[in-house]
């Protein structure tokens, strides 16, 4: 990972006033001044595609937000398996049991060169205690997390292998005129959806024969978004 903000060579310190996580939820409410002071430790990382922003488990003294690309929330299994319990882009948060005093419950790991901005617990834990608006943004944040576990449990785990495919892909969105920032492998895919690789990999090839989907260079190019429905909803 490569750091901007907190380095002092960095050349982008004239833009920090324009930086979009001044417009984080968190931090809605606050003066320029307020923000100037807030966002002095505050840093930004940029992690390359495969890195590892923080591993399940270690102590978890910051938060991040997303600010362009895609983190993946892995969990280790105790027979060396895996899944992925959530997918984070752009606005998201990642790490938010640094606030409750827990170690990361997850691994983020970037499955696209990911830029993110790392926040301090105690930057937040100052906010909470000064700005009444910051709890009610945290309790958005969390309730908003917990939404996307309820997704992934109902939308992603359940139901054959192909429904379960077909609800990946229309939650990845990709489509010909706005393509996926990233079909993931199949190995990704398979952690997503409690199935094997080697499912996966069938499945997908089966939706290729099919013409559900198109795929160029891992990118999903095009899609037959009815079809998909359809089998998304049986």
């Amino acid at each position: 990972m490569t750091t901007n903000c907190t380095s002092v060579k960095w050349v982008g310190h004239a833009k920090c006033r324009a930086c979009e996580v001044r417009n984080f939820v968190l931090f809605s409410g606050l003066s320029d001044r307020e923000l100037d002071a807030i966002l002095q430790p505050i840093d930004n990382l940029r992690v390359a595609q495969h890195a590892t922003l923080y591993d399940q488990g270690a102590e978890a003294p910051s938060l991040f937000t997303v600010r362009s690309g895609l983190l993946k929330l892995r969990v280790d299994l105790p027979n060396g398996g895996q899944r992925i319990v959530r997918l984070l882009r752009q606005g998201d948060v990642a790490g938010l049991e640094t606030l409750v005093d827990e170690p990361y419950h997850h691994t983020a790991v970037a499955l696209l060169d990911t830029d993110v901005c790392r926040i301090p617990r105690e930057v937040v834990l100052l906010l909470d205690k000064t700005s009444p608006s910051v709890h009610r943004a945290l309790l958005q944040r969390w309730q908003h997390l917990v939404d996307q576990a309820d997704h992934f449990i109902v939308a992603l785990s359940t139901g054959s292998a192909e429904a379960r495919m077909a609800r990946l892909l229309l939650t990845l969105g990709c489509h010909g005129s706005h393509p996926a920032t990233l079909f993931p492998s199949r190995e990704d895919m398979g952690a997503l959806l409690g199935i094997t690789t080697e499912t996966a990999s069938r499945v997908i090839a089966e939706f290729k024969r099919r013409g559900l989907i198109q795929i160029e260079k891992r990118e999903c190019v095009d899609y037959d978004h009815t079809g998909l429905s359809q089998l998304a909803e049986s």
